[in-house]
């Protein structure tokens, strides 16, 4: 595990190093208080982001496992934003468009009607009163 992490920083510098050449010391400083400050936004934003999956759940668009993955990645692509580095940015928005895109098609399905609950055959059913006509009961 902590070759994998090694392996992580040793990409980070190696990008960062390439990027920061073709663009710039301004341009480095600027895109990473740019990142940093729309991973606050999105980390701010995390609590509607939650609100919204909440009721695609709740509306059977999407599982609780869906449910928990787009908020976990939400929250962990505005941190990787927050955090210094271009491979970071990168993780970082792309997990952020993984999550956009499912809200998107849920909002999608649930404005055409696809995802609302349905009674399982109560709709289909006629309540019906039972006269017996018989003589001897009176």
């Amino acid at each position: 595990m902590i070759y994998l992490f090694f392996g992580y920083l040793f990409a980070e510098v190696l990008i960062s190093v390439q990027v920061s050449s073709v663009i710039g010391g301004l341009g480095t400083f600027a895109e990473i208080m740019l990142s940093g400050f729309i991973g606050l936004l999105l980390l701010l934003n995390v609590k509607t982001t939650m609100i919204e999956s909440l009721k695609a759940m709740s509306n059977n668009c999407i599982t609780m496992k869906e449910f928990q993955e787009l908020n976990i990645f939400a929250l962990l692509g505005a941190v990787l934003l927050i955090l210094p580095g271009i491979l970071s940015d990168v993780i970082g928005v792309l997990m952020q468009f993984s999550v956009f895109t499912a809200l998107i098609v849920s909002r999608f399905n649930q404005s055409n009607g696809e995802c609302k609950t349905t009674n399982k055959g109560e709709d289909n059913v006629i309540d019906v009163e039972i006269i017996h006509n018989d003589s001897k009961l009176k």
